[in-house]
């Protein structure tokens, strides 16, 4: 097996991963039990890792994270959402 294929195939693994979160999580929009700390850190972290993808030039990691970031940026801002919305009431 092809070092990249390996790379593609665990690509598509984490990142199909967080579809079925992200579409249960624009749907019902509950957010109440996702951690905040978790989704700001995890976003973050997966950012860092787009950047260290691009300066290494891997097209499998490049491709992952770039889904994934949009995926958990998404949830992030549907709790931030609920979180403000709760602060209001």
């Amino acid at each position: 097996m092809h070092i990249e294929t390996l790379g593609y195939i665990a690509a598509f693994l984490t990142t199909a991963a967080f579809f079925p979160q992200t579409i249960k999580t624009i749907k019902s929009r509950d957010t109440a039990s996702i951690s905040l700390a978790m989704y700001v850190m995890f976003t973050t972290g997966i950012a860092f890792w787009l950047g260290y993808a691009f300066l290494i030039e891997s097209m499998p990691m490049i491709i992952a994270n770039i889904i994934t970031f949009v995926l958990s940026a998404t949830i992030l801002v549907l709790k931030l959402s609920e979180k403000k919305s709760t602060t209001r009431q």
